[in-house]
Parts: structure tokens; C-alpha cells; sequence
């Protein structure tokens, strides 16, 4: 994928980003997960989808994210739906959105709507994880992992092949930016989508999300032996299908 630009937030940071233009009509804003970057194959995925639509895109990493700039221990919830929010004013502008969600990118996802509610006429999550950081992390660290977090500030935690270096300060963002509580009132088409073999985040999830929205127009669909990425040929097709199906 090599139409990656890169877009000045401030004098030392920049945020590589992924766009389809379009005076009019909607965009396609894709918002990828923790640790994750924008090489994978549902951002690619999605990007071709809206060439072949004729509809606008966005894609961003981060900060400390990809090749973004900035450290990823600086990075939270707050600073990194902000970094979206930025994007989305300066390149998607007054355009109406369908917002796609993947993991950690359904939490920013859900900032976004409060925020830009009347530009949003669609939202699908991918294995959402609001509020992750507490309820997946925290709430399942011993004391010991505790103690060394609130002594040190950091700590490293190994899951499967990778080693999250997660800090003190990030913790505490994630209960600023608590999400499960609130309702979303305006009128949109929501799509969750898991995996039913996610071993990364519950299902329950998906459907702790669902009951934020009000709108009749919401469903949950699970993915038969799908895991957390969703990032199969198969999985790759139920998600561009339901894509079509918020877009019409």
C-alpha cells in the first residue's frame, strides 16, 4: 500500500494516514486497534472497497503508532481520539461518515459519534474492546502487576507473540474515557461483528456496545471460528457485505 501521506498535527508530530478524496458524498473512516498499524489487510481491504464504491476514505495511525510519529507510551485514549478527531475535520470535513471500528478503534470509534453526531449515518465494530484497558487489563493484573505499574509507572505484559509496554497514565486515561454507560440516541445503522473464537476480547462486548445505541437499526453478527483480527478471506467478505448493507 503506498499512497500513505502524512499530515502535521504539531511542529514535532506527524500522523501517517491513508485517503480517498471526495468533495462530496461519504467517507469511509477506518480506526485500527492498540498496537496495531495500518499494513494489515483490513484497512487495505476496506480502502479498495471504497475505491470500487466511489466513496471517500480515512485511515490513520496513531501516534506511536506505525510509522506516526511520537512514542507509544505517551499515547492514550484521549490523545489518540483527538489525533482522530483532527484528521476527520481536516480531510473528511462536513462529509457524511461510516465509521468502522476494529478492537481499541471501536472505543475511539464511539468518541468520534458523540463528537461529530451528525455526520455519522453508520458505525460497524470489529471485535470491539471499550473500555479494555480496566475491564480486560487492570481488573486481572495480581497485586503484584499492580504494585510494579503504580511503582514504576510501566509495566510489560506478554500476550501471545507480543509484549504491550502499558503505563500507569494510559490506565488511568481509560477511566476518563468510560464509554458503556452512556446512550447514543441519534438515528444510525450499527453493525457489531466478532469472532466466535475471539480469545483476545468477549463477545459480550459486541453486545455492550449494542445497547448503547438506540436506534432500531443494529445487529450483531458472529463469525463462526473467527478470531480477534478478522482478517481472513472469509471474515474479509462478511465484513465488506456488511459494510454494503450500512452504506445501503
Amino acid at each position: 500500500m503506498n499512497n500513505f501521506s502524512y499530515y502535521k498535527i504539531t511542529k514535532n508530530k506527524k500522523i501517517r494516514y491513508l485517503k480517498i478524496s471526495k468533495k462530496k458524498g461519504t467517507y469511509v473512516v477506518f480506526l485500527h486497534g492498540f498496537m496495531s498499524d495500518l499494513e494489515g489487510k483490513k484497512p487495505r481491504s476496506f480502502l479498495n472497497f471504497s475505491k470500487k464504491n466511489k466513496l471517500g476514505f480515512l485511515a490513520l495511525e496513531y501516534s506511536g503508532h506505525g510509522k506516526s510519529s511520537g512514542k507509544f507510551t505517551d499515547g492514550n485514549i484521549s490523545k489518540w481520539s483527538k489525533e482522530s478527531s483532527f484528521l476527520v475535520k481536516k480531510i473528511v470535513r462536513k462529509n457524511d461518515i461510516i465509521i468502522i471500528g476494529s478492537s481499541m478503534g471501536a472505543w475511539i470509534a464511539l468518541n468520534l459519534i458523540l463528537k461529530f453526531k451528525k455526520q455519522i449515518k453508520g458505525f460497524m465494530g470489529i471485535g470491539s474492546a471499550p473500555e479494555f484497558l480496566e475491564n480486560l487489563m487492570w481488573k486481572k493484573f495480581s497485586n503484584k502487576m499492580k504494585k510494579e505499574i503504580i511503582k514504576n509507572g510501566i509495566i510489560n505484559l506478554k500476550h501471545g507473540d507480543y509484549e504491550y509496554p502499558l503505563t500507569l497514565q494510559l490506565m488511568k486515561d481509560g477511566q476518563k474515557n468510560k464509554i458503556l454507560h452512556k446512550k447514543i440516541n441519534h438515528d444510525l445503522k450499527v453493525v457489531m461483528i466478532h469472532g466466535s473464537k475471539d480469545t483476545s476480547v468477549p463477545v459480550i462486548y459486541s453486545k455492550k456496545v449494542l445497547k448503547i445505541f438506540k436506534s432500531n437499526k443494529k445487529k450483531l453478527v458472529i463469525i463462526k471460528d473467527g478470531d480477534h483480527s478478522l482478517s481472513s478471506p472469509g471474515s474479509l467478505k462478511i465484513l465488506k457485505k456488511e459494510l454494503s448493507s450500512i452504506i445501503n
